[in-house]
């Protein structure tokens, strides 16, 4: 070694034995090693040691860790050939480290909401599969619009509102990348457009959809999209955690056991029973026919309960077209809204995950096409209820029927009373399995109670915590309109009370703390038959028009 560098290797040395306690203190404490550590399982190379060690070096843990201070650290073996190292502070989750069990390498890390949620995480064909592609997503979204379009007439607002339907893929694109901090902000501002021209044709009306093709080519496009549905369906689609929660409270009841209780779903779906009993029972058909391997595998009968409740949703809006509009010009709007609902994206986006979504969607279709007949509409809003709990603010408004409840005259009262009686006896009829077992007081518990303190980061609620009040505000507002509508507007046609049922469901939509895509179906149906039938209120109303609002 030339002594002239020593001097230098000497300073240098010294700088790095200055600078180590340095960078140490910047990177914070070491975690606390794991209280045990688990065997390699067969085929791993990397020990469960090794694998702390790699992890407690990422860049996520040492950013924790000056935040936090000294982590806890809990590590555990993967499905998928991976060590799975998290750390935790306070109890909660603030890291996680994935290292492969063979390689030794780092194939995931984490922090904030992508901790506890790895559906932020924007892994690919986690939702949607296929029909993310864009060489799928993109022609369906034009074949949406175009197949609606009035050619002649392309400034239409009614093209604004296809537009705006559609408009939930900028959000959707964030979060297909997982920037859910943008992905979840960017859908409120469609929400909120979508709730005021819902409200403005319901009270105000307007021009309908009137699309250049004629409703044979319609027809002949809604088979073919029933066709493509199906087969990618089949073909390359998943169940996710709210359809295999179907299968699995369907084979419960099957079995006599309870739907509700802590444990009694699987650990992977543990909170699988956070829905309305008759969300399990519509599972229950297809549980028996293709029976549940008490696995989370293929999941059949969740894949042939969701194509059900999609081809149910179309039915309900056929079947409400031919009602109110007796025949060719029922027929022809029968095309439009089952194309509409067929051709729409998200309808398909909730398919492909084969979740309980259209089961709403489906109900409260059918609900609009007999809503003529309260007994019929007070038990299908039942049914919506005590699937999902969100349609249960449109029982002012359905209550009220076509008029509002100021309204006098000779049996006025009749119909919101039969209303009344039929939706809370079908509501006791769901309620009696979990009333028997595990009781009423566990099953408010594992619903209602655990979804109204819920946090999640897919709402701008659940991203900000300081909005609190402006939600309990939101809230507040939204109770008040459903209330409202019980009296406004006195006269209402069955095109108002679509549109302000798709208003009602929207504005819920707006409050809650976990908002989602899949929901886009729940409001979608009202909103085509909407959209489809909509009449400027200075028209004169004609007789099937009332006959058919009831």
């Amino acid at each position: 070694m030339d002594v002239r560098l020593a001097p230098a290797l000497a300073l240098a040395g010294s700088i790095c034995c200055l600078l180590a306690p340095a960078q140490a203190r910047a990177s914070g404490p070491d975690p606390r090693p794991p209280e045990s550590l688990p065997k390699a399982p067969p085929g791993y190379v990397v020990g469960a040691r090794e694998a702390v060690a790699i992890a407690r070096h990422d860049s996520v843990v040492a950013e924790q860790s000056r935040r936090y201070g000294r982590l806890e650290t809990l590590v555990t073996a993967t499905d998928d050939g991976a060590w799975q190292v998290d750390y935790r502070a306070g109890g909660r989750g603030v890291a996680q480290v994935v290292v492969d069990g063979s390689s030794a390498a780092v194939r995931e890390s984490w922090t904030g909401y992508q901790v506890a949620w790895p559906m932020a995480r924007g892994y690919e064909g986690q939702f949607g599969h296929l029909l993310n592609a864009p060489y799928v997503w993109i022609p369906l979204c034009l074949i949406f619009v175009a197949g609606l379009l009035d050619w002649r007439r392309p400034l239409r607002i009614a093209h604004l509102d296809l537009l705006a339907l559609l408009a939930f893929g900028a959000s959707h694109v964030f979060f297909n990348r997982g920037e859910i901090g943008i992905s979840a902000p960017l859908a409120y501002p469609v929400l909120v457009y979508l709730l005021a021209r819902a409200l403005w044709l319901g009270f105000r009306g307007g021009a309908p959809l009137r699309p250049s093709l004629e409703g044979r080519w319609l027809a002949l496009a809604a088979i073919c999209l029933v066709a493509f549905r199906i087969t990618l369906n089949v073909g390359d689609s998943g169940v996710i955690d709210v359809g295999y929660a179907g299968t699995i409270g369907a084979d419960r009841i099957a079995h006599g056991e309870p739907l509700y209780g802590e444990g009694e779903f699987p650990v992977e779906n543990h909170f699988g029973d956070t829905y309305g009993p008759v969300n399990y029972f519509a599972y229950l058909p297809f549980e028996l026919a293709l029976p549940w391997s008490g696995e989370w595998d293929e999941l059949a009968a969740s894949h042939a309960a969701a194509i059900a409740f999609d081809l149910a949703t179309v039915a309900g809006l056929v079947a409400f077209a031919l009602r109110l509009r007796p025949g060719r010009r029922g027929r022809e709007l029968a095309a439009i809204l089952a194309f509409g609902w067929l051709a729409y994206p998200y309808t398909a986006f909730a398919l492909q995950a084969n979740s309980n979504d259209s089961l709403v969607a489906a109900l409260l279709a059918w609900s609009l096409a007999l809503f003529a007949r309260p007994l019929a509409r007070g038990c299908l809003l039942a049914l919506a209820v005590m699937a999902k709990f969100a349609p249960l603010a449109l029982v002012p408004l359905y209550a009220a029927g076509d008029r509002g409840l100021t309204e006098s005259g000779r049996g006025r009262l009749r119909s919101p009373l039969v209303f009344v009686l039929a939706f809370l006896a079908v509501g006791a009829l769901a309620l009696a399995h979990p009333a028997i077992d595990p009781g009423l007081g566990t099953f408010w518990e594992r619903t209602v109670e655990s979804q109204l303190d819920r946090s999640s980061p897919f709402s701008i609620w659940g991203q900000v915590t300081d909005l609190g009040w402006l939600q309990a505000v939101v809230l507040v507002l939204v109770g008040a309109l459903a209330l409202a509508l019980a009296f406004r507007p006195r006269r209402r046609t069955i095109a108002q009370i679509a549109a302000l049922a798709a208003a009602v469901v929207i504005a819920v939509q707006l409050t809650a703390e976990h908002w989602f895509y899949l929901y886009i179906p729940w409001f979608t149906p009202a909103l085509l038959i909407a959209l489809g039938t909509a009449t400027p209120l200075r028209a004169e109303v004609s007789p099937e028009t009332v006959r058919a609002a009831g």
